[in-house]
């Protein structure tokens, strides 16, 4: 009798892995057919970040503000940094509060570097670290979280590499990433390192959600 209560709950701890599982795997095809599926834009993260060939800049001001404003900028002119249509979401929320609070903890002396590897040193592991160190208690759905892994300073230009990532916010699972090198340009250094997210969006928009969507947003 003991045995065959054992097995009997063994199957079912089976069996519901095995749901838990078909159902997450379901989730990144929902969002992808479904409009209204509500997506968390949840900011720019720059804990991994490396400034490169910049060794004048003042980090401590790039930490306590030029980070936030970036992030805050991105919001507050929304139409311009059009989230919600590059992603095709009528559902479509902006909460910075986890990745703010992040950034702010970044050591400020580690954010420059000269070393020109540190533009592309990060790995898929890596971006699901910092997923997971998001604080987000209570948050259900997905989330869109842009981290970033390195800019690098070229004349009064330069050049980014940013991770795109969805992320399910109640297990803090990354369903989708993608690493992004695209041009910077601009006048300051907030306007400067912004215009790289602007020109991801307008990838996104043009082509990249659809090739995102043939991949894994097939109904089967």
């Amino acid at each position: 009798m003991k045995r065959f209560s054992k097995l009997n709950w063994l199957f079912a701890a089976l069996l519901f892995c095995s749901i838990s599982q078909s159902v997450f795997s379901q989730t990144l095809n929902e969002f992808f057919n479904n409009s209204e599926l509500h997506l968390t834009y949840l900011g720019i993260d720059y804990t991994k970040a490396k400034l490169i060939n910049d060794p004048a800049a003042n980090t401590f001001d790039i930490r306590n503000r030029l980070y936030t404003s970036i992030n805050n900028l991105i919001v507050t002119e929304s139409k311009k940094y059009d989230i919600s249509a590059a992603f095709r979401k009528s559902n479509f929320s902006s909460d910075l509060t986890a990745v703010k609070a992040k950034n702010e903890k970044i050591n400020a002396e580690d954010i420059t570097s000269n070393n020109s590897e540190d533009f592309n040193r990060l790995k898929e592991s890596d971006i699901s670290a910092v997923a997971k160190g998001l604080s987000l208690s209570g948050k259900t759905g997905i989330g869109l979280l842009f981290v970033v892994e390195g800019m690098k300073k070229a004349g009064a230009g330069g050049e980014a590499s940013v991770w795109v990532v969805l992320m399910d916010l109640k297990s803090k699972k990354v369903l989708m990433t993608e690493r992004f090198e695209t041009k910077a340009k601009g006048f300051g250094f907030r306007n400067l390192w912004a215009s790289p997210i602007k020109n991801i969006i307008d990838m996104v928009e043009k082509s990249k959600y659809k090739e995102w969507k043939e991949k894994n947003g097939t109904n089967n």
